[in-house]
């Protein structure tokens, strides 16, 4: 076990952990902060993806000794009171249905608007291509993304 100091949401958390434990694990187990999900645990579904410096990174396969000093933001820090324009679109396009892939979608779609807040069509399909949605609303994600960019 090891100890270490990570910036997540603005904060500094500490926690105890052995170094080769997936953030996924520390933030959901450790720190009990459950929005985060598990999907698949491979890093191919994108249901565990966080921010790591403004990008969106799977953190399934992420191990916490790889953190360092980086700012981590999770779906609970991206906003209060889900105020963030991508939240809000969300909500405004119905968007989910089972929402259980809905955090990590909500965090690539954050992140892709942060680096390119105009994204065409193709854009929008190539960021989120790696998430994975098993309740198909894809249509939907993308007509949120587009209304999240006019914010």
């Amino acid at each position: 076990m090891a100890k270490y100091k990570l910036k997540i949401n603005g904060k500094v958390k500490e926690v105890e952990a052995d170094p080769t434990t997936p953030m996924l694990w520390v933030l959901r187990d450790t720190l009990n902060m459950p929005g985060t999900k598990y999907g698949c645990g491979i890093a191919m579904c994108g249901a565990c993806t966080i921010h790591l410096n403004g990008m969106a990174v799977r953190s399934c396969q992420m191990p916490v000794s790889s953190i360092g000093n980086q700012e981590v933001t999770t779906i609970e820090g991206l906003s209060e009171n889900a105020t963030h324009p991508v939240q809000k679109a969300w909500l405004e396009h119905d968007v989910a249905q089972c929402g259980y892939c809905q955090s990590g979608q909500i965090m690539s779609a954050a992140a892709l608007l942060k680096n390119n807040p105009n994204p065409s069509d193709e854009d929008i399909e190539a960021s989120m291509s790696g998430n994975i949605c098993r309740c198909g609303t894809y249509l939907r994600i993308k007509e949120a993304i587009k209304t999240a960019a006019k914010k």
